[in-house]
């Protein structure tokens, strides 16, 4: 069986594989990855009956691995700059943004995709991004303070103002003591 044009292996989940060549092809472990619904129109490739499982995964774009983007011809594209993808590919890729913004709208996933140590205004900028639409900074900040799962640092940002921002980081063990608590992140 083929898996992406990679040879899916006998003893190996779907899940499995699909970890394996991204490591492959990033060189990185641990990566938030999620798999998404399965695409089998009939007609959804010209060449040959096709069924594909997509995943998508969070990967920060400041550990990437230039080497491996080189030899894959890999690019980093802006979602507003997308270019036009063979067969439903782009649909694929519209069906992982929805899913990636419920996720960030009930889960921190986003915390993924920001270094250890980050500041409010990285974070609103992310969830920006991820939600594609702006953000009022102080109801962003009130919504995330509430959840109380960062931990403010005594340290700042320096490049953000001559004042500098606070720098802070998430605190896991504390979110999923929340959740076990029946927690819902809601942003």
């Amino acid at each position: 069986m083929v898996f992406n044009g990679w040879l899916f292996e006998k003893t190996e989940t779907l899940d499995q594989a699909a970890i394996r060549v991204l490591y492959h092809l990033t060189g990185l472990h641990n990566i938030y990855m999620e798999q998404l619904i399965v695409f089998s129109e009939v007609d959804r490739d010209p060449g040959d009956r096709t069924i594909s499982v997509p995943y998508y995964a969070l990967i920060n774009i400041a550990e990437h691995n230039t080497e491996l983007i080189e030899q894959y011809s890999a690019q980093w594209f802006n979602l507003s700059e997308l270019p036009d993808l063979i067969f439903d590919h782009n649909d694929m890729v519209l069906q992982a943004i929805k899913r990636l913004q419920y996720k960030a709208s009930i889960q921190p996933i986003g915390f993924e995709l920001l270094p250890a140590k980050f500041t409010m205004r990285h974070l609103q900028k992310l969830y920006e991004a991820i939600m594609r639409e702006g953000m009022d900074k102080r109801n962003f900040t009130k919504k995330i303070n509430a959840l109380d799962i960062l931990v403010k640092l005594n340290e700042k940002d320096m490049e953000s103002s001559k004042k500098g921002s606070f720098l802070y980081k998430f605190d896991q063990e504390k979110y999923l003591e929340k959740v076990s608590n029946g927690l819902v992140f809601k942003l």
